[in-house]
């Protein structure tokens, strides 16, 4: 029996990866999940910014709360 409410919010987890253990609300089961953490540039033009991306993919043999989604070290 799942137990997302009536807006298709469900929890959620991250595994492995920079963002492993973190948790969070997901709507509608997204396949994958993008993470960003800044990073710190030297003489970068104003308004530019630098930022790290991770992908976690959904763990389809997880069927209920809490969704998994694990880190795809493949990722760009």
């Amino acid at each position: 029996m799942e137990t997302a409410d009536m807006t298709g919010r469900e929890a959620a987890v991250l595994d492995g990866g920079p963002a492993d253990g973190l948790r969070m609300e997901v709507a509608d089961r997204p396949p994958v999940i993008q993470v960003a953490h800044p990073c710190q540039a030297e003489d970068a033009p104003r308004g530019v910014r630098v930022e790290a991306v991770y992908v976690y993919r959904r763990d389809y043999t997880v069927t209920g709360e809490p969704l998994r989604y694990g880190f795809d070290v493949a990722s760009p």
